[in-house]
């Protein structure tokens, strides 16, 4: 899929991404987010890796839409944070929602 990151083109592809990012530790997340197979990065240091640009070339919102276009789950400061202080449990209740009563 064509994107424009930074102003320039690049052609992304879901397992070439995935592919990158094999064997690269996750740094701490702090803003938004993507998950990409088990892990969960921050998105500037998956736009670093994929563009080989420096991270304040771009801007997580380009990365973001990019990587949801290409069917990645990304997750904002915000969800992030309403996650941050609950229980792994709680966590997976509150991103799964509440069960429909029929």
């Amino acid at each position: 899929m064509r994107c424009v990151i930074a102003r320039f083109p690049f052609d992304l592809v879901k397992s070439e991404v995935q592919q990158s990012m094999k064997g690269i530790k996750p740094e701490p997340v702090t803003g938004e987010s993507v998950i990409i197979g088990r892990r969960t990065y921050p998105v500037k240091q998956v736009g670093e890796i994929i563009t080989r640009q420096d991270r304040r070339d771009f801007t997580a919102d380009e990365v973001t839409r990019a990587l949801t276009r290409l069917g990645f789950t990304c997750r904002s400061v915000s969800e992030v944070a309403s996650t941050a202080d609950l229980t792994p449990l709680q966590a997976a209740s509150e991103l799964l929602g509440a069960p429909a009563h029929a």
